[in-house]
C-alpha cells in the first residue's frame, strides 16, 4: 500500500456493499451475530449464483461465465 489511493481501485467493492446494504442489511433484523453471519453467507451465494442482471442478458453471473466459457 504504498501509492496514493485511486477511487476507481474500490469501484467493484463500494457497488457490491452498496447493494448488500439496500438488498439485505437494511431490509433484516438481526438477533445475535450468528444470525447476521449466515444471512450474510446466503445472501453472497444468492448474488453470485441467482441474482439475475439486465446487463448479463438476464442471467446470473454463474450463469453468464459458463456461457463464456462454452462459446
Amino acid at each position: 500500500m504504498s501509492r496514493k489511493g485511486n477511487g476507481l481501485d474500490n469501484a467493484a467493492m463500494e457497488s457490491f456493499f452498496a447493494t448488500l446494504k439496500a438488498e439485505y442489511f437494511y431490509l433484516s433484523a438481526f438477533g445475535d451475530v450468528r444470525l447476521l453471519d449466515a444471512g450474510l453467507k446466503n445472501y453472497i451465494d444468492y448474488y453470485h449464483r441467482r441474482r439475475i442482471k439486465s446487463k448479463l442478458s438476464g442471467m446470473s453471473p454463474v450463469e453468464y461465465r459458463l456461457q463464456a466459457a462454452h462459446n
